[in-house]
């Protein structure tokens, strides 16, 4: 078999195979399969592939179960009723989308990508599995109290998710906690249209200010409850109360000695962030007894961390918390209430391992039967009355009701040469010695198929080439060249395709902060050609100007993802989504909103908020908001964008207002400038609605409607020049 080979020197003795070389036969020997993925390239196109499939392949049925599946167009749907819903109700995503990017020229909302898509209905379902959870456990262990539940704003702080949570919650006096003083007053505002009983937990670090407010709520009606994470707080509580002739309810957070080995089980142990030891919890007891208040102590809380991974580490805690809570009640304290805090986990892969950071090994109604079997166990022991059990469970409340969807826009595919496009003479003009020989044993071990040494040598001939561009005595061409052959033997002695780089119309940074902070990894699937077999593996790369903007870490310990192609570049159908490829991150309404910043000034998606009906479409848009403007951005950073547009618009009239009979030229400028303002930061996709430059004097639209607009417009002057759009 003719072998890629080269010689140390022409004049030499060439060494077997160079004589072919010579010749301009440059062929490399074939690829040796490899048996697991031969299956998969020969049924590449096999019209077996159904949306089964791919809702094993993306472990849909694992993580989305019970809200989320694939329907038989091949499109991810919502449950929003979880296993209650009926066929009829479930929500198709692409349909969401196309109705609300599509333009309002044809009925849509015509709000850009990336969107995020609230599901109230998913929220509502999720408060109630957990009450039932409990109900069910308390009843079936003879527990003589009830579960009390309260949602901690941190995890999603947005006025209408926290407002939803008051009202689905309302029947079972669900309540909120808060841990810092605008969570505190929001909090407050909502709870007064809340369940009276329900409980206004009050944790953080306090000041004089925090625990007046806190107070406050109590001479308000509230059911507010001030919990303290340092000893010194109670000073304060003593001193403000008495100040308000008000009664305080107080609890304690206890520093536990049950520890989480996990990422998010830094916040626990003897050596955590918060809590008091039982030296100081001894010592807030006897302050509030030498105060007449000991009364007053109501409540015990403790957090062992979040995603609690196993039903045993979370007994262990809570038989401690319990003990603690038995010998305060021991101790003279009015003791009513148990907070276990969070840690409520959920199954970010689908796995249910008890092992991960990104998984659990039990379901809610095991967690639940779980903390109701410790606490009384314990009070039982130490004939302590039963307490109110409470949880702060916020992620897995609000991760599952929240969709964020973006588009991919391109994708970057591996550039191997042909076979018969590889120049090996031309190559070996400009080598140095040591090169060429790199080169030959390159050759060799292709012949051998030892991947592995040719992937070293391919490396080594590589970096002795970048030396000799250095230093200047090798072209770009044939550094290119030998670039070209390396990537087509590391292809034929691999016989696997490198994953291609998707460009996504997305900031990791401000959608997806977890990913790049913490390495939280969330299941990311395409909404829509799930009919299709995935023909390519990827990664995604963000818009901004940052190394760290990319994806590429998938459940299921993955560092590719598989996808279809685009369309135009190897794509299927475009399952009617006009050619676009939209693709979702789930369970992620916990924390990615209130986490996300503005690197590179790109700001939050566009919301909408989606409730089931039985319309043709099972569903309405109940709420809508465009993302911030470029404007609304720069303001974040203390810009003023009218003062701005007013510099942008004179400069336009000194540099651009002199050329005399194209006043509209000149007019459409300062109306784009304007309009730059008023648009999202994220790209605009190139469609005969979208982005296009129509007979406009090159100046571009975000939209046909914002051109016929800006042409058909009958403003005045003044009303064109006006700042009106951010």
């Amino acid at each position: 078999m003719p072998a890629l080979a080269c010689c140390v020197d022409a004049a030499a003795v060439a060494p077997p195979g160079y004589a072919a070389f010579i010749a301009g036969d440059s062929s490399l020997p074939s690829a040796i399969p490899f048996s697991a993925s031969t299956a998969d390239a020969a049924d590449s196109n096999s019209t077996h592939w159904s949306p089964a499939h791919s809702s094993a392949l993306y472990r849909i049925d694992g993580w989305g179960a019970p809200y989320f599946s694939v329907n038989n167009a091949g499109n991810i749907t919502v449950r929003p009723y979880g296993t209650d819903t009926l066929a009829h109700q479930e929500i198709d995503l692409l349909k969401i989308v196309k109705k609300v990017s599509d333009p309002k020229s044809v009925g849509g909302l015509g709000l850009q990508l990336p969107l995020i898509v609230r599901v109230p209905d998913v929220l509502k379902n999720r408060l109630e599995s957990l009450q039932s959870a409990f109900e069910s456990a308390i009843q079936a262990q003879g527990y003589e109290s009830h579960y009390q539940g309260v949602y901690p704003v941190k995890c999603n702080q947005d006025r209408f998710v926290v407002q939803d949570i008051v009202k689905f919650g309302a029947p079972f006096r669900f309540g909120l906690e808060a841990g810092s003083k605008p969570e505190l007053l929001l909090a407050m505002s909502c709870l007064c249209k809340g369940n009276p009983e329900a409980l206004l937990v009050c944790n953080g670090f306090k000041d004089a200010e925090y625990i007046f407010l806190a107070l406050l709520a109590r001479k308000l009606a509230l059911n507010t409850v001030i919990v303290l994470e340092e000893e010194e707080e109670v000073d304060l509580v003593i001193e403000i109360s008495k100040k308000l002739s008000v009664r305080p309810v107080i609890g304690v957070r206890a520093k536990l000695r049950t520890k989480h080995s996990g990422h998010f089980g830094s916040t626990s142990g003897e050596k955590g962030k918060f809590g008091l030891t039982t030296i100081q919890i001894l010592r807030v007891v006897k302050k509030l007894q030498d105060s007449g208040m000991l009364d007053c102590l109501q409540l015990l809380h403790f957090h062992i961390g979040s995603q609690i991974p196993s039903t045993a580490l979370l007994q262990a805690g809570v038989v401690e918390a319990a003990q603690i809570y038995s010998e305060l009640a021991r101790l003279g304290a009015d003791m009513k209430v148990i907070d276990i805090g969070g840690g409520l986990g959920i199954d970010y892969d689908g796995s249910k391992s008890g092992n991960s950071d990104l998984s659990v090994s039990y379901g809610l109604q095991e967690y639940a039967s779980a903390v109701v079997n410790a606490v009384r166990f314990v009070c039982d022991r130490k004939s302590i009355k039963h307490p109110i059990i409470c949880s702060e469970s916020g992620r897995a409340i609000v991760s599952h009701h929240s969709i964020l969807i973006f588009e991919a826009m391109s994708a970057t595919a591996p550039t191997t040469p042909a076979m018969n496009q590889v120049d090996l003479p031309f190559i070996l003009e400009g080598l140095s010695e040591d090169a060429r020989v790199d080169c030959w044993n390159l050759s060799q071990a292709a012949m051998r198929h030892e991947t592995e040494t040719c992937f070293v040598y391919a490396d080594q001939l590589k970096q002795r080439c970048v030396e000799q561009f250095k230093e200047g005595t090798l072209g770009i061409e044939q550094l290119a060249a030998v670039d070209g052959l390396c990537d087509l033997v590391s292809k034929v002695v691999d016989a696997s395709e490198p994953a291609r780089t998707y460009h996504v119309n997305l900031s990791i940074f401000t959608s997806i902060p977890d990913f790049w902070s913490i390495g939280q990894i969330f299941p990311i699937v395409p909404i829509h050609r799930l009919d299709e077999r995935p023909e390519v593996r990827g990664i995604l790369s963000d818009l901004t100007c940052d190394s760290d903007g990319k994806i590429d870490k998938f459940i299921g310990g993955e560092t590719s993802l598989p996808l279809h192609g685009l369309e135009g570049n190897g794509g299927g159908s475009s399952g009617g989504a006009n050619g676009r490829y939209y693709l979702g991150m789930f369970l992620g309404g916990a924390y990615q909103e209130s986490l996300g910043g503005v690197h590179n000034l790109f700001g939050g998606p566009s919301v909408v908020s989606v409730s089931q009906s039985d319309g043709p479409y099972s569903f309405a848009v109940t709420r809508a908001a465009p993302g911030p403007s470029c404007g609304d951005v720069l303001r974040v950073m203390q810009h003023e964008p009218e003062l701005m547009f007013e510099t942008l618009k004179h400069r336009a009239e000194e540099f651009c207002g002199q050329d005399h009979g194209n006043e509209g030229t000149h007019a459409a400028l300062v109306s784009t400038i304007a309009r730059s303002f008023h648009n999202m930061p994220y790209l605009v996709v190139a469609s005969p609605c979208s982005l296009t430059a129509m007979n406009n004097n090159g100046f571009y639209y975000c939209n046909e409607e914002d051109y016929n607009a800006a042409v058909d417009s009958g403003a005045s002057e003044d009303e064109q020049w006006s700042y009106c759009y951010a």
